[in-house]
């Protein structure tokens, strides 16, 4: 997850005064233009680590493994960039559906999830993980600190004013660590003999929903919804008209950003799985750093470690930016780069506890977070489908699965278990941690049965359209 600038600095670009659809060649430019942006924004940290870990853990079940993967690290990013081009707002109007409180709440824990608390010090420990350690041969506290003092440092020095140099360094970083991850991945294929191991026992006996929840840990389906509207705001910015247009045209953006992720999820999952003794390597990013000694030799590994340090680099500027941004409209009283020393203070403090702890210290919030924002997600893409508004079902459904996962979350953590158990352990798929998904939906179908009794359907805007616009494309259709 790798947002290469700011909302503010897309987001609030003016749409052009003319509502016409940009011509074919200029609106193709613009799609492609955006496509490699979204790619940008959802590649970071997160996606370098976990496939290679995947493909050595899943070993001869990397396949249904990496379909579960690419379920939450692929297909629900690019939904959740649809659901905010429906809707052509931000995520906590988006989130308000549920409820004012739920829409200030959950919009608040998914900017922390994807900053200050997981994903911005994520930024720092695999930086340091993979550039620094392996040529350390001991731990080192102090240097691990040191160096996260640095990386976070130059952090906060971009992100105070980001615009112009963040956009500059993603320019050339992007297309360099493909080209790496391209040359990795193909002499890993040439160089490694796949040892033909069997799975680890996580994903022994349910590999697709193991790698399905794997997935989760890229929040790139949060962050999808995070920042989505900058997608949305740049066909904006180059013409592309409101309505069904810009839809369509986030909608290509976001699968050819999506091939992107794909392509690349695989090939690194093929590096894990062809390590040897991958599945002796506590984290993906100290499996990928000794893949590259070992099909690159020693000054390979060191550009391709510098190379992830500059992409770790642009991450963290970005996302100290977006989320200083949203809490400094929140709360005014504070100014944008009080929020921005803040968040920065607090990634380097977690980052300083190492990637595995900050992994662990993620798991309870993506697990918490998630079944709200998949459910928000696709009654979002849903709802212009039945041209009414789905008030009820959204709140009924949203509620359940916050509370299911709030009661799942505590009993993860030991915190009431066995109370808890007995009241939820009995749901479809709870032994595979998403025990929320069918008292979800049966919430969803009484909230959708209440809504059709309630009386005519009421078109529902797309893409930012007004709703006298929705009308007249419901009334031609018709």
């Amino acid at each position: 997850m790798s947002p290469s600038s700011t909302p503010s600095s897309h987001a609030s670009a003016p749409p052009p005064e003319s509502t016409e659809t940009a011509p074919s060649g200029r609106r193709s430019g613009a799609v492609l233009v955006a496509s490699l942006m979204l790619f940008s924004m959802f590649f970071g940290a997160g996606n370098l680590i976990f496939p290679p870990m995947l493909g050595a853990q899943a070993g001869s079940s990397t396949t249904p493994a990496l379909l579960g993967f690419l379920s939450t690290g692929v297909l629900l990013p690019v939904l959740a960039i649809l659901a905010i081009a429906v809707t052509g707002r931000d995520l906590q109007d988006l989130a308000n559906r549920g409820g004012r409180v739920f829409g200030v709440v959950f919009t608040v824990l998914v900017y922390l999830s994807i900053g200050a608390f997981y994903a911005l010090p994520r930024t720092g420990s695999v930086s340091y993980e993979t550039a620094v350690a392996p040529y350390l041969g001991e731990e080192s506290l102090w240097i691990a600190v040191a160096f996260s003092a640095v990386f976070f440092g130059i952090s906060l020095l971009l992100a105070f004013d980001p615009s112009g140099i963040v956009d500059r360094l993603g320019r050339f970083l992007t297309p360099a660590l493909l080209i790496l991850l391209v040359v990795l991945i193909t002499m890993a294929v040439l160089r490694l003999s796949a040892p033909g191991h069997g799975p680890t026992e996580e994903y022994a006996s349910a590999p697709y929903v193991t790698g399905f929840l794997e997935g989760y840990n890229t929040m790139d389906s949060l962050a999808g919804l995070a920042f989505g509207i900058i997608v949305v705001a740049s066909l904006r910015a180059k013409g592309v008209s409101d309505g069904p247009a810009i839809v369509r045209g986030v909608s290509l953006a976001g699968v050819i950003a999506g091939v992107l992720l794909a392509a690349v999820y695989i090939g690194l999952a093929i590096v894990g799985l062809r390590m040897p003794e991958g599945q002796s390597h506590p984290d993906g990013a100290s499996l990928l750093a000794e893949a590259a000694v070992q099909v690159l030799g020693g000054p390979g590994a060191v550009v391709f470690g510098l190379i992830v340090v500059l992409a770790c680099l642009t991450t963290s500027v970005g996302l100290i930016g977006a989320t200083s941004e949203f809490f400094h409209k929140l709360v005014p009283a504070l100014s944008y780069r009080v929020w921005a020393i803040l968040f920065t203070v607090i990634a380097f403090l977690v980052s300083t506890a190492g990637l595995e702890t900050v992994l662990a210290i993620a798991g309870p919030i993506v697990g918490f977070l998630y079944p709200a924002g998949i459910t928000l997600i696709l009654l979002t893409l849903i709802e212009p489908l039945t041209r009414r508004r789905l008030n009820l079902t959204f709140r009924l459904a949203l509620a359940v699965a916050i509370v299911w996962a709030a009661l799942m979350t505590l009993s993860d953590l030991g915190v009431g278990a066995d109370p808890i158990e007995t009241l939820i352990g009995w749901t479809p798929l709870h032994a595979q941690g998403m025990g929320w998904v069918v008292p979800t939906v049966v919430a969803a179908v009484v909230g959708f049965v209440v809504d059709l009794a309630r009386g005519a359907s009421d078109p529902v805007p797309v893409g930012g359209e007004s709703q006298e616009a929705a009308q007249e494309r419901v009334d031609a259709a018709s």
